[in-house]
């Protein structure tokens, strides 16, 4: 996955991102960011994003971010995960920077910001996350649906 077009490829064959609406703005080596507008579905009785929606942006970027980095016969799945909610995230949409602390042959380290983004453009960041990422041989799944 080394460009724009095949990682908005990628995040179709994962029919949860396709459902939730989750879109690639931007790709490099070790690096993503994605956006999910908000939606009713996607709130708390609060009226803030639920944090699962928050942890699952974060989580699926993060292996993003690492399968950029991984072989091409090779998978991406989360080993640990780790988020931390800093304040209610209200807006017009969620905003994701993932990117690699430090790529392994069988282990990623990886991390991310969320933000919620306004009508306006401004960004609060709104969570923190890390995540282990295991490497693993893309024979021991099976391949991703088609879209």
């Amino acid at each position: 996955m080394n460009t724009l077009e095949r990682f908005r490829h990628f995040l179709a064959q994962a029919p949860f991102m396709r459902d939730l609406g989750v879109e690639a703005l931007a790709l490099s080596p070790g690096r993503v960011t994605t956006a999910l507008t908000l939606q009713p579905r996607f709130l708390q009785h609060t009226g803030q994003a639920h944090a699962g929606v928050l942890a699952t942006l974060a989580d699926h970027s993060m292996g993003s971010a690492a399968q950029t980095l991984a072989p091409d016969d090779h998978w991406v799945v989360t080993a640990e995960l780790k988020t931390s909610v800093l304040r209610p995230a209200k807006g017009e949409r969620l905003v994701c920077e993932a990117w690699v602390l430090k790529p392994g042959r069988m282990l990623s380290f990886t991390e991310a910001e969320v933000f919620a983004e306004d009508a306006q453009g401004a960004r609060t960041l709104v969570m923190k996350a890390s995540a282990t990422m295991a490497v693993t041989a893309a024979a021991r799944y099976s391949t991703p649906p088609q879209a």
